[in-house]
């Protein structure tokens, strides 16, 4: 077994696990400090490319920042999303996921549930690809924002569905905005790691998108917790730039050839 995979296996009822998510090289040089886990997220959809949800970005788009990632990532594991409509079969999840894996050397994929495509996990753990699993609020099948989990009726659904996820190969599992004790039982039942974005302290993990919790994409959410807001010190640098060029303070000497 890959011994990142392994590594992360063994964090389950020991130690936190630690995840963030990047899309360029520059980030992942800071965050693989710190990260037992970096994701190139379909959210770049969002945060980078300004579209509405993450049903346009491409498995080209993925890959290509995919690597850019890898650029700058030494020890953590590198998971990539795959986006939607790029896993819709066994065929052409395994191609796409092979084309993901050469073009970005990753280490693993991450595939949103919709309660029914268990057989692509396991059509791809058969040949040996690593899958991360994803339930709750899913972007890519769930049009409106929800909490999960919230009645009995509900709760049981998930927790089958997390069991199906684990029982097909997945290595993990992400429980996005999954109610506490819900997730809190889905963590205890299940053998491998669960990793939770607005899933309560419960989970083996806590992934954020980088970008949130430093105050640069303008969406606060209740599980987001906002770091820094690095929004106001850009804007603070731009202005001081923009008035030195004015002023003609910039370039001086020390800055010309």
């Amino acid at each position: 077994m890959m011994k990142k995979i392994k590594d992360f296996l063994n964090k389950k009822n020991k130690s936190k696990i630690v995840c963030l998510t990047s899309f360029s090289k520059n980030i992942a040089n800071i965050l693989d400090r710190y990260c037992d886990v970096i994701l190139v997220g379909d959210s770049l959809a969002n945060v980078l490319y300004g579209m509405k949800n993450t049903h346009g970005i491409t498995v080209s788009t993925m890959a290509n920042h995919g690597a850019s990632v890898k650029a700058g990532v030494k020890k953590s594991l590198l998971v990539i999303d795959m986006p939607k409509n790029s896993y819709n079969t066994s065929r052409t999840a395994i191609k796409n996921a092979k084309f993901l894996i050469k073009k970005s050397k990753c280490d693993a994929v991450k595939i949103e549930s919709n309660s029914k495509n268990f057989h692509i996990i396991t059509a791809l753990t058969n040949i040996g690809i690593k899958v991360m699993g994803h339930i709750g609020y899913t972007p890519q099948f769930k049009k409106k924002f929800k909490i999960q989990g919230l009645t009995k009726r509900d709760e049981k659904k998930l927790l089958l569905e997390s069991k199906e996820i684990e029982k097909a190969g997945a290595f993990g599992i992400v429980l996005e905005c999954i109610k506490k004790e819900t997730a809190r039982k889905i963590t205890k039942e299940l053998k491998i790691p669960t990793i939770g974005i607005g899933s309560s302290v419960h989970c083996d993990g806590q992934i954020l998108v980088t970008e949130d919790i430093l105050g640069l994409s303008g969406f606060y959410p209740k599980f987001v917790k906002k770091y820094i807001n690095l929004n106001k010190i850009i804007e603070k640098s731009v202005q001081k730039y923009r008035k030195e060029v004015i002023t003609r303070k910039f370039p001086n000497k020390n800055n010309s050839y």
